[in-house]
């Protein structure tokens, strides 16, 4: 049985250190302390002085020190593939080092400084992004520098930058605490920002009269939480923003006072929302008229108003103007600059706030500068101390890869990131990563789908090696520090950075190695504060001295103090003093359904996961909630296409396809479907749930619509399947056994909380006895305790044990025993006969899944307390389920909402 996550040193001894750092998930930025003794991570728990979190955790921040490994998980060393085709094999850093500066001087001498791309991270750190930068556009002489941000932040950016004047969140975490009305619009707030939604929801209960109305297309444990759910059809959030601001001047609920003295160009978009009344958004956003206008009273009538939003407004072909008109209902009512009030866009990585300061952006120079305007690039170029900055446009992340595919970009190096699975249209992302003459890849862990693509891999060091600082969702600035020294040749990205800037100077422009002759990292962060001096986000007091003393701090900071909230005065940083109303009109979304496509798709973030899961499947408590990749589909829909529950089906787009199992779910709408966007070819056949997803991008943030897809559904007809397990290290063992996931159209190869690795395959017919015999090698089954083999129906059942425990199992042909001898490894009973049980004799004991991954309990455990009379109070008194990061405690209510409703029924 896997431990909880909640273990923690009891005693700190002698040999135990606590180190104050961040955490390296969402932009929620929370404080940690690592517990360290001999050079190893012991545990992790939440920083109780940190203003982000005050001590509180979610369960991936709790998991953090289980995710520290340095075996077959980490990239240790360089790699070199010197012939596509064959393996990467290890070579000397500096080797590797002069071989990056080589491929890049060769590119811009042949083909001009556009010939290089640099694809980055917002999980980098502040002075990561400021080398890169450097590197990119002083020496190298390239625009083309962009990160993963551009797919989840990039519209946000837009949408503050042309209401309010520049990229700038105008609100904090206390508004959370005095909001009248919170307005949660695309955010599974609960999943995706979790320690902010338990913030809510205690400021909730100490202020009971606060109203939440929560805007997604599905159910889900945000909107459960909300009083108001508006489930409105995908795409159409500025028709609804527009009928709120429709119902707001109808009722007097406007600030016009506001409007005539801090903001412009409202008369256009008075006049654009007339045509949007109640009744016209109903027909497009298919949401009650009646919601609409209670949610636009709640909104106009509230003391403070405060909004929420990530990626449901972000990532789409629209997403900036999603941004602007609701920025608009709080220009138009005064509900920005004060407590409880703001449009508050909350980050998903922990550092694209900082990326974003440090112009890693094609779009954004250091300092919140434009690389289109000519000032600008010759302050920083002055500020760097260059001659020139180029002026060419750069390419953001979808337009680099399409220009590598094109044969415009030559050399690309990627930081810190896994585009061969989150990109959208990852047949074309994967067309452009065989197209390039030559790949970079940094990085640090070893499981991730780009690596597979690499020319050329530099060992990145990780969360807890590495020194720096991260700007999270409230403009807080916090020192990140490493607790342990990076494993083999790893090093800082900055380090790795300024290693290849120094080498490549001296091919390309000798006088300019200078530039990177930074002894440590305070140094690379003191020359970026220096660059926002005069700027919008000013810092350039704060040096990390004053981050040591007095602890995290907001922008801007000047003379001493932080700020919390902007633009208490009125006054915007735009030419005129005021903020802008921008004439927007709704669009539907860039692809609709149709008789081939009927569905549509959306993705988003499980509960426990991270992105690419490079990190967080490390974790074995967090493998436990969501174990496998699946469709969830509403009943209805399963009914027409003939889909039972369980069964795998086909999901074709106008880019891929992809075969997964199906989940009955109510909480999508008909006609809808939803995927958890973690799972990439890493751990399933195919190419992964970015097959099918849309590369239509927003005009001006270039944000692509990962958020909406049409698909079709159908069973896919494969009659045979398999399932194995087997006991080990997860990275390990997924390496060796992903071979299968090539061999079959559906294949997972999945680590699960039980520990070791599961594997699942399914194929039209049987395979022969030569391949079931190769499968029963890769689950170490050669030799089996107990086994059962029909090679001609392709049937093989196999068992073996190991120090009183289960060690393997396979079952081909027959699935019947899998959940019992799955139980059997998480540490259930034995059964009393595995022979009665392989041969469908005696029924398996059932397999739960773990609902509170902190205390590990199932959902069986919590379904019998409520079964016993328990409400939520007594299942954390008697099981502990929901005390540890609280994550779970919108799904155990659910379950004891439920389970009344079901004894009435009986």
């Amino acid at each position: 049985m896997d431990m909880p996550l909640t273990r923690r040193i009891e005693i700190m001894d002698a040999g135990v250190r606590e180190v104050a750092s961040v955490c390296c998930y969402c932009g929620t930025g929370c404080g940690v302390r690592v517990q360290v003794r001999d050079g190893a991570v012991l545990g992790v728990r939440g920083d109780a002085q940190h203003p982000a979190n005050h001590g509180k955790l979610c369960s991936k921040g709790l998991a953090l020190a289980d995710t520290v490994r340095r075996d077959g998980a980490r990239v240790l060393s360089a790699q070199w593939r010197e012939v596509r085709g064959l393996p990467l094999r290890d070579i000397g850093l500096d080797q590797a080092l002069d071989l990056a500066a080589d491929k890049l001087a060769g590119a811009i001498a042949a083909y001009g400084p556009d010939a290089v791309g640099f694809y980055l991270s917002g999980q980098l750190l502040t002075e990561d992004y400021a080398v890169f930068n450097k590197l990119a556009r002083a020496l190298a002489g390239t625009n083309n520098i962009d990160t993963n941000s551009r797919l989840c932040m990039s519209s946000a950016v837009s949408g503050y930058k042309r209401t309010l004047g520049a990229d700038a969140p105008p609100a904090c975490y206390e508004d959370l605490d005095q909001a009248d009305t919170v307005l949660i619009a695309g955010s599974n707030m609960a999943y995706a920002h979790p320690v902010l939604f338990r913030r809510l929801e205690a400021a909730r209960a100490s202020r009971p009269a606060m109203k939440v109305v929560a805007i997604d297309p599905r159910r889900t444990d945000t909107t459960a939480f909300a009083d108001l759910h508006l489930p409105l059809a995908p795409g159409s959030d500025v028709a609804l923003f527009h009928a709120m601001l429709n119902v707001m001047l109808q009722e007097g609920l406007v600030d016009h006072g506001y409007i005539q003295r801090h903001t412009e160009g409202f008369e256009a978009v008075r006049v654009r929302v007339q045509a949007y009344t109640p009744a016209a958004a109903e027909r497009i956003c298919r949401v009650p008229a009646r919601d609409i206008i209670q949610a636009a009273r709640w909104f106009g009538q509230a003391g403070a108003a405060l909004s929420l939003y990530t990626m449901g407004l972000n990532q789409s072909a629209s997403g900036t103007d999603k941004n602007a008109a609701l920025i608009h209902l709080h220009l138009a009512t005064g509900q920005i600059g004060r407590p409880g009030a703001g449009p508050f866009s909350l980050t998903g990585q922990p550092n694209a706030m900082g990326g974003r300061e440090a112009g890693g952006m094609a779009t954004l120079l250091p300092g919140h500068r434009d690389p289109a305007s000519a000032a600008d690039r010759a302050e920083v170029a002055g500020l760097w101390g260059v001659e020139r900055l180029p002026d060419t446009p750069g390419a953001a992340a979808l337009d680099m890869f399409d220009a590598v595919l094109e044969g415009r970009i030559k050399v690309l190096w990627i930081a810190a990131t896994n585009p061969a699975q989150s990109l959208p249209d990852q047949a074309r992302v994967r067309a452009a990563l065989e197209r390039a003459e030559f790949v970079i890849v940094q990085e640090a862990f070893s499981g991730t789908e780009t690596l597979a693509y690499a020319d050329l891999v530099l060992p990145a060091a990780t969360w807890p090696e590495k020194s720096g600082t991260v700007t999270n969702s409230e403009r807080r600035i916090s020192r990140v520090r490493a607790a342990i020294a990076p494993p083999g040749d790893a090093q800082p990205d900055w380090r790795l950075a300024q290693a290849v800037a120094r080498r490549l100077a001296d091919r390309i422009a000798p006088s300019k190695a200078a530039l990177f002759a930074y002894r440590d990292e305070s140094e690379v962060y003191a020359e970026h504060a220096r660059m926002t001096a005069g700027r919008d986000l000013d810092y350039s007091e704060l040096d990390y001295e004053t981050l040591r003393l007095r602890g995290p701090q907001q922008w801007p900071y000047r003379q001493g103090q932080g700020t919390a909230r902007l633009y208490a005065d009125g006054v915007y940083p735009t030419a005129s003093g005021r903020a802008r109303f921008c004439d927007v009109a709704w669009r539907p979304t860039a692809e609709t359904v149709s008789a081939a496509f009927p569905l549509q798709l959306t993705t988003g973030r499980l509960r426990d996961h991270w992105h690419t899961m490079a990190r967080t499947s490390l974790a074995r408590a967090l493998t436990q909630h969501v174990e496998e990749p699946w469709v969830s589909l509403h009943p209805e829909d399963m009914r027409r296409l003939k889909l039972d529950a369980g069964a795998l089906a086909r999901l074709r787009s106008r880019r891929g396809s992809v075969v997964l199992p199906v989940q009955a779910d109510d909480t999508v709408q008909p006609g809808h479907a939803f995927v958890p966007m973690h799972w990439g070819s890493a751990y399933m056949a195919g190419l992964g749930v970015n097959a099918l997803t849309n590369p239509a991008a927003d005009p001006v943030s270039r944000q692509p619509e990962l958020k909406f897809s049409a698909v079709s559904a159908e069973p896919a007809g494969l009659a045979w399947q398999a399932a194995g397990w087997l006991q080990g290290d997860g990275a390990a063992l997924r390496a060796r056994l992903a071979p299968w996931l090539r061999r079959f159209d559906y294949a997972v190869v999945l680590p699960v909380g039980a520990g070791g690795v599961r594997l699942r395959l399914a194929a039209c017919t049987a395979p022969g006895a030569g391949l079931l015999d190769e499968l029963a090698e890769a689950l170490g089954l050669r030799r089996a305790d107990v086994a059962f083999d029909d090679p001609s129906r392709g049937f093989m059942r196999r068992v073996a044990g190991g120090q009183g425990g289960l060690r393997a199992f396979l079952l081909a042909g027959d699935l019947r025993a899998q959940d019992a001898l799955l139980a059997w490894a998480a540490g259930g009973d034995a059964p009393a006969s595995v022979a009665a049980l392989l041969m469908g004799r005696v029924a398996g004991a059932a397999r739960s899944r773990t609902v509170c991954v902190c205390k590990g309990v199932s959902e069986a455990a919590i379904l019998g307390g409520i079964g016993r009379g328990c409400d939520l109070a007594a299942l954390k008194a008697t099981l502990g389920c929901g005390t540890g990061c609280g994550s779970c405690v919108p799904e155990i209510q659910s379950l004891v909402a439920r389970r009344p409703a079901a004894q009435a029924l009986a």
